[in-house]
């Protein structure tokens, strides 16, 4: 799974580096701790533009009665997306790409577990594969965006240490995974099953990571040498 990720950069880089037509966001804290609820920025297509925006990390389907179900569906799992309920709506036609500078994994210890930092080893934004829905409040009334970051087999760096990983795009697929034309879900799954292998790099890192309050860029640094 991907239940912390990090996310740093101001909106505008992002936008550029994912060649976005239009940046529209609220305003967004950078964080090297970002925890499920949270909001996020991430990258969709509509109405024929490429669109930054700011969604709430963890999906609330159109039909949910509460949006508390999204801190439930932080993950979508590529093999079953296309047809479970929550997602397959979403799956059909509403992917987005969610910007990461990296993501945490966990090491199984004896005595716990151990986080890993593993991020693009040319230092260039991760495009996570995502999902976004649009629900509408029923108490506020507000119109409500959030977001799924879809997960798939580990690659040979982030095996060791769990075996599921972030799907992570290559700038080739942004065009047909954004795409909401797209409708054709054995093709999403096919694509995603041919994409290269990312090159990771990960170390180690300290256990503060573990609580949401901790957030400081110390967090990604390797454990010999950041906090304790």
């Amino acid at each position: 799974m991907c239940g912390r990720f990090v996310q740093t950069q101001e909106a505008e880089n992002y936008g550029a580096y994912f060649s976005v037509d239009v940046v529209q966001t609220d305003e967004v804290l950078k964080s090297w701790n970002v925890a499920p609820t949270k909001q996020v920025y991430a990258v969709a297509e509509h109405g024929g533009d490429r669109l930054l925006g700011t969604f709430g990390w963890g999906l609330v389907p159109f039909w949910a009665k509460d949006r508390k179900i999204g801190s439930r569906l932080i993950n979508a799992r590529i093999e079953t997306a296309g047809v479970k309920p929550a997602f397959r709506d979403s799956f059909a036609a509403r992917r987005c790409i969610v910007p990461a500078d990296g993501f945490y994994e966990w090491e199984p210890k004896d005595r716990g577990k151990l986080p890993h930092y593993f991020y693009a080893t040319d230092q260039r934004p991760l495009a996570l594969a995502g999902l976004w829905a649009s629900w509408d409040d029923p108490e506020s009334g507000d119109r409500v965006r959030t977001c799924t970051i879809v997960t798939g087999k580990p690659s040979d760096v982030v095996s060791p240490i769990h075996d599921r990983m972030p799907v992570i795009l290559p700038e080739s697929a942004w065009g047909p995974w954004l795409d909401p034309d797209n409708r054709d879900s054995d093709g999403i799954r096919d694509l995603v099953a041919s994409l290269p292998v990312p090159d990771l790099s990960e170390h180690a890192v300290s256990t503060l990571v573990n609580r949401v309050a901790n957030d400081v860029p110390d967090l990604i640094k390797p454990l010999e040498s950041g906090v304790v």
